[in-house]
């Protein structure tokens, strides 16, 4: 078994990885390959312009990660055709079905993208050409492989004439036309020529052989050479319409033995039927079987003792019964009960997820999809969808609960994230819990959930709005908590909300844990978004144009939970379609350079705002200090300590921040917090803006949303303090120009003739 993904970039240690095998295999398996063709392969990935083609890189990998084989497909799109420019097994990788598996998803990405076909060389089985007959005999077995598929020499042309007149073996183009029953025309056929020979053998062809080569073509429509060696063989049929719909759906029959015949109990199998018989003909999915993948992936995640539990437990239960908590012991590790009914309590949030032997195998089930469904956006899929049950986003590391056993959606980004950096968006009406717990303290990760607010809705312990990640994970965990009456524009507000943390996060995937309980007449929830609510949710999704991950989570109200996840996907796919208004970019694509100081002021919408620190912002912050000539050593310090604090405590540490950045520069912040034992006041403890935009008004932004943020919390009094030297005269005029009153002075406070003046401004 092996897995054929796609290599978008060389931005993560195994897409670097990859590439470097890639070329491993270019140097031994194409040994007259010039070291320059095989060094440009990661900047043909990155810079389509330069090569007037879109390079894409596609590996086989065994089950161990190993490479085994590779193919670099170019697509032209201005023209409309593909080139397959290598395609080879590693060196003792043949025989394998390597090379078959290779082609055919090399075809199946040509045929997504609309090319009308999909060219590439072979070496010749004809004897003038090809005089040499162990060579000639290879070459023919080449050319019989292709022909299974339909692909055969183009003829009538001087195409295989040799660059450098007396060679042997050039090659022919050879195109598969992808099962469509119309060859090309000649003007088509005489671009792509043109287009190969000056794109893909820039600086190897002459003008004037390119013109003589083109112009050889004569045949409209071109012709292809009769077949030899099919045959023999019975041949490959063309992909069948279905590989060309936008969407690959996994879902499992086996989701309708979990079925809790409990009154109200509203996770119930129809769920699965109501939405498979409105998507059904739609012709936007291909059903795809799912496969199985090993426990590990879910130890990833979850803790083996949880995990463990959940399955002994279910087997003990068997079908017949089923065992609900109903004792909650506090979680003291050392002393945990004995008794496996009572040890539920000890596992679970709730007292409404029960265990059985069909909970357990239908959860490890979904798990499955979910994990089929992420592989399958991995292998090139721009959209993917794990239609499951029993959800999965609030079961955490130690925990299950709220119908859910394993978190898919957590599973399923562990498992894409050593591909790149994922970002996970909720739009269940309740909270991901789940997601949030799992990956609070990493910065691979990002977390956004847009849910009911904690104090009226389930979870209620969880997704709150100042609860933004701790460790290296602080500032990639966002909760936008909503009130219980909220009309479908509001959501979309929100939505676009966590769309624009999103990509600032600037993900490889996105993954949507996808929850239709914010419907109208949901049991579960408050909202009333309708089917063109959520055909503009998906819409909004779909046009970030990230390759996506969508899995199933909440949505009870049957009667309408078909149409509406039908009128989601159809705006997704909508989206996805369009010209992307926000095109995902690489960190080192994006611009570096600080605003020009010409600009008079900036406004507010010309800065992006954030609530939060990093663990990055502590040198951050460190660097901004020290260049603005104002700070010793030791106040440049605590300035970066009190963003470690936040990191490392949160809230508790007392610090809040509002942080400026302009085109991905930290432009100025500030640090402020309640004063203890006081109702009203608050401390602001810093404010600096960097030296290169000082002046442009960006101090004044920072202190008016500073003013917003103690306002929000409470407070309506704001002291800050300075030096009463002259080297402070500006900080004083800047606290004055705000509103402020000088308050006190406090002579000599920091050292002999230098005073601290305190100021004070009431909101």
């Amino acid at each position: 078994m092996f897995l054929i993904r796609k290599v978008q970039d060389a931005t993560t240690p195994i897409n670097k990885a990859a590439i470097a095998e890639a070329q491993r295999i270019m140097r031994t398996q194409f040994p007259g390959m010039g070291q320059d063709d095989i060094d440009r392969l990661p900047d043909l990935l990155a810079n389509p312009l330069k090569y007037k083609f879109v390079g894409r890189l596609f590996v086989a990998e065994g089950s161990n990660g190993k490479v085994l084989g590779m193919a670099q497909l170019l697509h032209a799109p201005d023209i409309g055709f593909c080139y397959l420019e290598i395609i080879s097994a590693s060196v003792g990788g043949t025989g394998r079905g390597t090379g078959a598996a290779l082609y055919e998803r090399v075809r199946e990405d040509a045929i997504a993208l609309g090319a009308h076909g999909l060219y590439f060389e072979c070496l010749p089985d004809d004897p003038v050409l090809s005089p040499d007959e162990a060579v000639r005999k290879q070459n023919a077995r080449r050319l019989a492989f292709y022909e299974r598929y339909g692909a055969r020499p183009i003829i009538n042309t001087l195409y295989e004439t040799p660059v450098t007149p007396g060679t042997t073996n050039p090659p022919f183009l050879v195109l598969d036309p992808l099962g469509r029953p119309e060859l090309p025309g000649l003007a088509q056929v005489r671009r792509v020529f043109r287009a190969i020979l000056e794109r893909a053998y820039s600086g190897v062809c002459t003008p004037e052989y390119v013109e003589m080569v083109v112009n050889s073509v004569v045949d409209d429509p071109i012709r292809l050479r009769e077949p030899r060696y099919a045959k023999r063989r019975k041949p490959v049929a063309a992909p069948p319409p279905s590989h060309q719909a936008p969407i690959a759906l996994v879902t499992h029959d086996g989701h309708a033995i979990h079925h809790v015949h409990d009154r109200g109990y509203v996770e119930a199998p129809i769920r699965v039927s109501a939405i498979m018989a409105e998507l059904e003909g739609t012709q936007l999915f291909q059903r795809v079987p799912p496969l199985h993948f090993p426990d590990r992936l879910i130890l990833e995640v979850h803790d083996a003792k949880l995990v463990d539990y959940i399955r002994r437990a279910s087997e003990m239960a068997g079908n017949k019964k089923s065992i609900y908590p109903y004792v909650f012991p506090l979680r003291n590790p050392n002393r945990p009960p004995k008794d496996q009914t009572v040890l539920a309590g000890y596992y679970c949030i709730d007292t409404f997820t029960p265990l059985n032997q069909s909970a357990y195998l239908a959860a490890r089930a979904a798990v499955d999809c979910a994990l089929t469904a992420a592989s399958k956006v991995l292998e090139g899929r721009k959209l993917a969808y794990a239609l499951v049950r029993p959800p999965g986003h609030h079961a955490e590391r130690h925990v299950f609960g709220g119908f859910c056993y394993f978190c898919n959606a957590a599973i399923a980004a562990q498992f894409l994230s050593r591909y790149g950096r994922i970002a996970i968006l909720d739009i269940d009406y309740h909270h991901g819990n789940g997601q949030q717990d799992i990956f609070y303290e990493r910065k691979d990760v990002l977390t956004v959930s847009i849910h009911g607010d904690p104090s009226f809705a389930y979870p209620y312990f969880s997704g709150f709005k100042d609860e933004t990640g701790a460790g290296r994970g602080a500032g990639y965990n966002f909760n936008l908590p909503l009130p219980e009456r909220l009309t479908p524009e509001q959501y979309r507000a929100a939505l676009t909300e966590s769309l624009k943390i999103v990509r600032r996060f600037d993900p490889a995937f996105l993954v949507v844990s996808a929850g239709f309980d914010t419907a109208k007449g949901d049991p579960t929830g408050t909202w009333s978004n309708g089917p063109a609510d959520f055909a503009e949710i998906g819409r909004m999704i779909g046009a970030e144009g990230y390759p996506t991950l969508i899995v199933q989570e909440g949505g009870y109200r049957v009667r309408t939970l078909g149409n509406n996840v039908k009128s989601f996907f159809e705006g997704l796919v909508r989206g996805s379609a369009s010209p992307v208004a926000h095109e995902p970019t690489r960190k080192s694509s994006r611009a570096k350079s600080p605003p020009s100081p010409t600009m008079a002021r900036f406004s507010d919408t010309q800065i992006v705002w954030r609530e939060f620190v990093t663990s990055d912002d502590e040198e951050r912050v460190r660097s901004l200090v020290a260049a603005t000539g104002f700070f010793t050593a030791d106040e440049i310090e605590i300035a970066a300590e009190l963003v470690r604090e936040r990191v490392e405590k949160g809230t508790a540490s007392g610090y809040e921040f509002i942080m400026a950045e302009v085109a991905d520069k930290l432009a100025g912040y500030a640090c402020f917090g309640p004063i203890a034992g006081s109702d009203l006041s608050h401390d602001l403890y810093w404010i600096a803006v960097a030296s290169d935009v000082r002046g442009h008004g960006i101090g004044h932004l920072i202190m008016r949303k500073v003013e917003a943020a103690v306002k929000t919390r409470g407070g309506r009094i704001v002291y800050a303090d300075t030096s009463s030297s002259a080297k402070y005269a500006a900080t004083r005029a800047f606290y004055i120009a705000q509103g402020f009153r000088q308050q006190a002075l406090l002579p000599d406070f920091y050292r002999r003739g230098d005073g601290k003046v305190i100021f004070e401004k009431r909101l």
